[in-house]
């Protein structure tokens, strides 16, 4: 606490304490409000409301900055493997060599599921969509793994976390595959967490899978930048499904849910379709025109951010990774040449600039993940295989913070009064 706030009120003034984080905006601390005033606060979208206190990751949306445990996003892209950043999130600091060398190993353990998964998913239509699939499976997961729920045990959460991370990308794999009527592939751990997936997902039984390092390298850093992003919608919804207690699996197949939205996950998925819309560069001012018509119904997907009032940081890594990608798949795509040119000019607009819609990571994402050759409705699952561990360390830590309390939003109540019932025949 470093000051004090005082607020006049109907019932008198009173003062509320003022915390001060590591870094980012100080905060009041009104959890006694309504104890003493009999009143609540009113912040729809909780734009100005701070649910909970978290050392895992910091958005200055001002300034376009991202750090996982004090470390700038740009850096861990370019720098740690996902199993090093996995790390990171779940235990505070970057792993020593042999602290890496056992998580990655531990990991590896864990990748292959319950064969009586396989029938589960054959109770599936084909045409589901991913996300369906997933947010059916991954709850089910608690079913198999009974010794792992108990969440007062700091080794079975543990355990928990560990399992999610390692099937995740099996799961996510398994529904590709069951979706264009494939075998499923078991795990192969001499791969790693990226390589060990983009074979599950592309490779067949009949003949060997091998890795491109490009494509590898590109997935890394996707996973990389999707790992965590703060009080995000889905997050809030792990740690509110957590906070009655819920058991793991359960609570991160509800962020699976959350994170389907096409205004959360999804938008990826809606950005391309956007490029695709739009067709030619040519097309794009009629498409800009339109999107600054209040009265038309289109909007520019992939600009603009909830948080980030500057460039998203994790757009910069996107797009230079989105030319790595099509340069060593030799393929000239229409979709990015659309997206350059429409990041271009409106970085340029005066509308744009004025309102700070800048290019987010969803921008550039649908395209490198489209020219890998990803249907477009996978994406939503891909990033739901990578925020899983996110998901899983913002679940420890609220599990760990003793001041955690069951999530109980209050509201503005603002229909009927109380009434007195009328019979049928009287209405």
């Amino acid at each position: 606490m470093t000051d004090e706030v005082t607020f006049k009120l109907p019932k008198g003034d009173q003062a509320y304490p003022v915390l001060e984080g590591s870094v980012g905006p100080e905060v009041i601390d009104i959890r006694k409000l309504y104890g003493q005033t009999g009143m609540f606060t009113y912040d729809p979208g909780f734009t100005s409301t701070a649910s909970c206190q978290s050392a895992i990751t910091y958005i200055d949306g001002e300034k376009g900055i991202l750090l996982h445990r004090g470390y700038p996003i740009d850096q861990l892209a370019e720098n740690s493997s996902f199993m090093e950043v996995a790390y990171l999130l779940l235990h505070g600091e970057l792993p020593a060599r042999k602290e890496l060398e056992t998580f990655s190993y531990t990991i590896s353990r864990h990748t292959m599921v319950h064969e009586q998964m396989l029938t589960f998913f054959r109770g599936f239509r084909r045409d589901a969509h991913p996300m369906a699939i997933m947010c059916g499976a991954v709850g089910a997961l608690s079913a198999f793994y009974h010794d792992s729920t108990d969440i007062t045990d700091p080794e079975q959460r543990m355990i928990a976390s560990h399992r999610l991370i390692a099937k995740m990308p099996t799961l996510v794999a398994m529904a590709h595959k069951y979706s264009v009527g494939q075998p499923f592939l078991y795990p192969d751990n001499s791969l790693s967490y990226t390589g060990n997936f983009l074979r599950m997902t592309f490779g067949v039984p009949a003949e060997p899978y091998v890795v491109n390092p490009i494509i590898e390298n590109a997935m890394r850093r996707i996973f990389i930048l999707h790992a965590d992003h703060e009080q995000n919608a889905s997050t809030s919804t792990v740690r509110l499904a957590g906070s009655s207690g819920a058991n793991p699996f359960a609570c991160i197949a509800a962020g699976i849910a959350c994170l389907w939205g096409p205004a959360h996950g999804g938008a990826n998925e809606a950005a391309l379709n956007m490029l695709r819309e739009i067709g030619k560069p040519e097309n794009i001012p009629q498409y800009i025109a339109r999107a600054k018509d209040k009265n038309d119904p289109f909007r520019l997907m992939g600009f603009g951010h909830r948080v980030y009032k500057n460039f998203d940081p994790r757009a910069k890594v996107m797009k230079a990774t989105a030319d790595e990608v099509l340069k060593e798949l030799g393929k000239s795509d229409p979709v990015l040449d659309v997206a350059k040119e429409l990041e271009r000019i409106a970085l340029s607009d005066e509308y744009f600039i004025e309102k700070k819609l800048y290019p987010n990571v969803d921008f550039y994402s649908g395209v490198i993940l489209n020219a890998i050759g990803f249907p477009t409705d996978m994406f939503t699952a891909l990033f739901a295989l990578a925020r899983t561990v996110g998901w899983v360390a913002q679940w420890n830590e609220m599990i760990s913070d003793p001041e955690q309390k069951i999530g109980r939003p209050r509201q503005l109540y603002v229909g009927a009064p109380q009434r007195d019932y009328i019979p049928v025949e009287k209405r």
